[in-house]
This record gives C-alpha cells, sequence and structure tokens, in this order.
C-alpha cells in the first residue's frame, strides 16, 4: 500500500476511530457506576417486596 493511501485512510477513519475509543474509554466508569446503582436498586425492591409479604 503506498503512503499516500495509508495516509488518507488513516485521515479518513483515523479520527472517529480515535474518538470512539476516547468515549468507550470515559464512559466505562460511568457504566460501572449506573450497573452498581441497577445492582442496589434491585436489592432494595427485593427487600421491599419481602416486606410486603410478610
Amino acid at each position: 500500500m503506498d503512503y499516500p493511501v495509508f495516509a488518507q485512510l488513516l485521515g479518513n477513519f483515523g479520527f472517529p476511530i480515535a474518538v470512539t475509543l476516547f468515549l468507550l474509554v470515559k464512559l466505562e466508569k460511568k457504566m460501572e457506576h449506573l450497573e452498581s446503582a441497577i445492582h442496589t436498586l434491585s436489592k432494595a425492591v427485593t427487600a421491599i417486596k419481602a416486606k410486603e409479604r410478610r
């Protein structure tokens, strides 16, 4: 592959790939916090249901 073709491909696709990777890394922590909050909420709902059955 010629250098100009490679440079053009990198210019066309390199930036979107870099932005995507950056966003995935940044959002990973937020997704982990969201997952934790969902598990906590699920436990709370289960506990409320258990109290209602008594």
